[in-house]
C-alpha cells in the first residue's frame, strides 16, 4: 500500500482495494480502511497525512510562495513518513535544506510524538546552525507549543503549507520517494536496528555520492557547502 500510495497518492480506499485484489492479494475493503487509519493515508494527499492538526494550536502562513530561494540554510523543511518492515512499522523525521537537498538530520521513532522531531531539529542545529525560515506541514508535532517555541527562541520565521497541498513542500517530498524506493523498498527490513543502520548508509549515499540532475549532477553535500554565505573575516 506504501508503494501504490507514492505512485497514485488520489487512491480512496475503493482504488487501492481494487488495485491490491488486482496484484493478488485477498483483502477486504474493511481491512484497506483499517490499514489507511493504522499508516495515515489520506486520498488527494501526495503523502501519508500522518499527524493531524491539533486545532488548539497556532497555524502559521505559507512564506515560500514567491521567493528566491538562492543559498543552504535560507529555508529548512520538515517532514514525517511512515518506514514498513516485514513486521510493523516505525515513523522518520528529516530536516532538508531547500536549496540543496541536503539531508540535515532525523530520527527514527516508534511513536509520532513532537519529543522526536524537537531532537532531530536539536540535531541539525547543533551539526548546521539555524535556517532563515522552517516549513513543516500543520501536523500537530509541528505545530506544538514545544516546538514553535524552538524555533521561535532562534528567531526563525516560521512557515507551514496550506492545508492539503503538498507540492508546498516539495523538496522532502522528493527525499521521501528516493529514500523508500532506494532504500526501503530494496530490503526486508527486521527490526529498527536493521532500519537505523540502512538508513545511516543511505543518508550519507544520497548526501555525498548521489548526483541529483536538478543540481546540474553535483551531490547535495557539494550544493549545501558551495551555498553556504560566507561573512568578511569568516
Amino acid at each position: 500500500m506504501d508503494k501504490i500510495h507514492l505512485k497514485r497518492p488520489f487512491f480512496g480506499v475503493l482504488s487501492m482495494h481494487a488495485n491490491l485484489r488486482k496484484m493478488g492479494y485477498a483483502i477486504n475493503v474493511k481491512r484497506v480502511v483499517r490499514l489507511f487509519k493504522v499508516m495515515g493515508i489520506s486520498a488527494i494527499y501526495q503523502k501519508p497525512n500522518l499527524s493531524e492538526a491539533n486545532k488548539a494550536h497556532e497555524i502559521y502562513p505559507y512564506l515560500l510562495k514567491s521567493i528566491d530561494i538562492n543559498h543552504s540554510n535560507q529555508v529548512w523543511s520538515t517532514d514525517i513518513t511512515y518506514v514498513p518492515m516485514e513486521k510493523g512499522f516505525l515513523y522518520k523525521v528529516a530536516f532538508i535544506d531547500w536549496y540543496s537537498r541536503y539531508l540535515l538530520s532525523y530520527a527514527i521513532s516508534n511513536t509520532l510524538d513532537a519529543g522526536f522531531v524537537i531532537g532531530a531539529f536539536q540535531k541539525a542545529v547543533k551539526a548546521h546552525g539555524v535556517p532563515l525560515i522552517m516549513n513543516s506541514d500543520q501536523g500537530s508535532q509541528f505545530t506544538s507549543k514545544a516546538f514553535t517555541d524552538e524555533l521561535k527562541a532562534k528567531q526563525i520565521r516560521i512557515s507551514m503549507d496550506g492545508k492539503g497541498r503538498a507540492l508546498d513542500n516539495v523538496m522532502i517530498e522528493r527525499y521521501w520517494r528516493s529514500y523508500k524506493y532506494e532504500c526501503v523498498y530494496l530490503h526486508s527490513i527486521t527490526d529498527g536496528w536493521h532500519l537505523e543502520r540502512l538508513t545511516e548508509e543511505y543518508v550519507h549515499f544520497y548526501n555525498s555520492e548521489r548526483l541529483h540532475q536538478s543540481l546540474l549532477y553535483q551531490t547535495p553535500s557539494d550544493q549545501y557547502q558551495k551555498g553556504l554565505i560566507r561573512f568578511p573575516g569568516a
